[in-house]
């Protein structure tokens, strides 16, 4: 999948489906783009999204013009957490020394939606 067009937008709105009703569920955040993969991160307790992907991992998603699908999961720790916490803060902060980075993430989950296809 070619991201090279919306690589550098800031936001995308990030759709799941709720848990109990099953109806669409939407919230802006901060990603980043590495190989065929989009990650995304979260501070603090699991929100309602983060709930909906744990349930069904399905996602809908849409940055600048263009709308994709995929399938998300949440990472705590290991090469996941890795990739995405380093994708995020070198596009929004730019180069940084690994207790910068670990540091800033502490207390972070990531987000990576993978199997991507435009909707």
């Amino acid at each position: 999948m070619d991201f090279s067009g919306i690589a550098d937008e800031k936001h995308i709105h990030l759709t799941t489906r709720g848990r109990k009703t099953g109806n669409p569920h939407t919230v802006e955040l901060l990603f980043a783009i590495s190989g065929e993969r989009i990650y995304l991160s979260h501070e603090g307790a699991c929100t309602d999204w983060m709930k909906n992907i744990v349930k069904d991992s399905r996602v809908e998603f849409k940055i600048g013009k263009s709308q994709f699908e995929g399938t998300a999961r949440i990472a705590e720790d290991g090469e996941v957490f890795e990739l995405g916490k380093h994708a995020l803060y070198l596009k929004y902060y730019g180069k940084a020394d690994e207790d910068t980075i670990d540091d800033w993430f502490s207390e972070s989950r990531i987000i990576e939606i993978s199997m991507i296809r435009r909707a």
